[in-house]
């Protein structure tokens, strides 16, 4: 099975998709006038929306902590600590290229999903298989991905987070991978099955406190060796270039897992981030969209920089040189414990207890990144019976719901390596889709941004 989930992963994830998701980054940001920079402090007041859901939708701000909530992950742990294995630090340089970019993406496919959504309920849904139909007319493709988001959200996604939480709470306290699947499973059952508005409330109360304290604790592990910061940027900026013996020899590797993780994290291009967003009942479609391009930055520019300033200064990581052996070893007794990288950094500070913290924050992240993900494949779901008998829609609802909770109890007790190639195949097909549909629309959430500019100068 591992041969054969391998060999599909590297026919997605070929170098032309990193390439295509890198230049539309470059192409909207261009576009917008780097929106993403001159919009900032719009950014962050869009999430502050006085409509706050009027007409029955999600607020701006309950939006933006599901689509937060998605994004900030076991990407943000052991994803960073992934990428710094095989691509050395300077696959960090190439995390921050993908979220700066990656943020004029996210506001594209976000005001698109605004300008496409439709009622259900009483509330809305959308997203780019919205786009593939009402967009391009072709409604085959918006139930093609449809199915793709799914599969790939519902089944392969939840497999990496409930995968990465049992890892976590195997290595600090420690507890068996199945019972952590099963607890879970158990509390996902309990939220999921209240629907969405039950999903936007409990995401809007648990992502800000738990963002805002596991960077507070990387705050003062990185404090605790600050001496080391001018070094660690100084290793970053140059291995990212192949600068000096140590990566040179892996620079490819430093860019494509730099693209891939970052991609992993901050969604950005892969079109989760326009479900959630059609999901939103805001007076314009493109402060949806600013809303959007901020939830990349925390995640990328705050949270995984926060875990990988943490490893680097803590010098609790290895890097390995693609053939079975390692570059670098500065903890052998780790090995290729991704996790394990972040649980021993915190260690270095919090002797005993920076483990087992990590390991609860691994779990309330997977948790809330796995409602998001429900929710992902619960709009797929709705969209392909527009027009059907509703009845029909619920019955498929609760099988969704069952099959979803069947992933994470799968995922928990499955190997990391197998489990992260199935994550990286329904990103690379859903960013596939995405990339491909708003790169021909994009110029509609152009003439919005503009119409949104006129309005508030």
């Amino acid at each position: 099975m591992e041969k054969v989930v391998s060999a599909i992963n590297d026919i997605v994830w070929n170098p032309a998709l990193v390439g295509l998701l890198l230049v539309a980054g470059l192409y909207f940001s261009i576009r917008t006038r780097f929106v993403q920079v001159r919009r900032f402090g719009t950014m962050l007041r869009s999430l502050f929306s006085n409509r706050a859901g009027k007409e029955g939708g999600m607020s701006s701000f309950e939006a933006f902590c599901l689509a937060l909530s998605g994004r900030v992950g076991t990407g943000n742990i052991v994803g960073v600590a992934t990428a710094i294995a095989f691509g050395g630090p300077g696959a960090v340089f190439w995390m921050w290229v993908v979220a700066f970019l990656g943020a004029s993406t996210a506001f594209v496919e976000s005001t698109l999903s605004q300008l496409y959504k439709f009622r259900h309920g009483d509330g809305y849904r959308g997203g780019p298989f919205s786009l593939l139909d009402k967009g391009l007319g072709k409604r085959w493709l918006g139930a093609i991905f449809a199915v793709v988001t799914i599969i790939g959200c519902g089944l392969f996604l939840s497999t990496v987070q409930s995968n990465g939480a049992s890892t976590a709470m195997q290595n600090g306290f420690p507890v068996p991978p199945l019972a952590t699947g099963l607890t879970m499973a158990l509390l996902l059952g309990l939220v999921i099955i209240g629907g969405a508005r039950r999903i936007a409330r409990v995401a809007r109360v648990i992502t800000p406190i738990m963002a805002l304290g596991y960077l507070i604790l990387a705050l003062v592990v990185i404090i605790a060796h600050i001496q080391d910061i001018p070094a660690v940027f100084a290793s970053i900026f140059k291995s990212a270039f192949g600068v000096g013996p140590l990566c040179s020899g892996i620079v490819g590797s430093a860019i494509a897992m730099g693209v891939k993780r970052g991609i992993f994290s901050n969604e950005a291009g892969q079109g989760t981030g326009a479900i959630v967003s059609a999901a939103a009942d805001v007076p314009h479609p493109a402060q949806q969209g600013l809303a959007q391009a901020f939830s990349v930055y925390v995640d990328t520019l705050l949270v995984c920089t926060a875990t990988a300033l943490m490893i680097l200064t803590s010098g609790t990581y290895n890097i390995l040189d693609g053939e079975g052996g390692y570059l670098l070893l500065n903890a052998p007794e780790l090995g290729n414990n991704y996790a394990g990288f972040t649980q021993n950094a915190v260690d270095t500070v919090f002797p005993g207890f920076g483990s087992q913290f990590i390991s609860v924050a691994m779990v309330f992240f997977s948790f809330t990144t796995m409602l998001a993900y429900y929710f992902y494949s619960e709009s797929s779901l709705i969209y392909l019976f527009l027009g059907k008998n509703p009845k029909w829609e619920k019955i498929c609802v609760r099988v969704l719901q069952i099959a979803v909770l069947g992933a994470v109890i799968f995922g928990s007790v499955r190997e990391a390596d197998v489990v992260w190639m199935l994550g990286d195949i329904g990103v690379g097909l859903m960013a596939w889709g995405t990339v491909i549909t708003i790169l021909i629309l994009g110029s509609q959430a152009i003439k919005s941004l503009k119409e949104f500019e006129n309005l508030k100068p």
